[in-house]
């Protein structure tokens, strides 16, 4: 049976694709695993569910604003990673000291 995390992994997972028509899915994989490892110190493999897919909504917010021409508007809030290295609520947690 798959949860309502794994759908909503999932689901962001085909959004963010969608939006990135040029992209291989095991590029996409990697770049996902190389926003968590500079992010939040993890590996691909050692990522939560949730830290995961926080990440995908930020790099998801990120390609909705270039795609409508607004590389500066601000990702939702909840969002994990920016690709441009900007602090987030879930970053910063994951961070002891922050």
């Amino acid at each position: 049976m798959t949860s309502d995390v794994q759908r909503e992994a999932l689901a962001v997972l085909a959004d963010v694709w969608a939006l990135s028509p040029d992209v291989r899915l095991g590029q996409l994989l990697a770049h996902l695993g190389f926003l968590g490892e500079a992010h939040l110190g993890k590996g691909l493999g050692y990522i939560e569910d949730d830290e995961l897919i926080a990440v995908m909504y930020r790099h998801k917010a990120e390609l909705v604003a270039r795609l409508q021409g607004s590389p500066n508007e601000a990702p939702p809030t909840g969002a994990a990673t920016s690709i441009s290295g900007s602090p987030t609520e879930v970053a910063a947690a994951a961070k002891p000291g922050r």
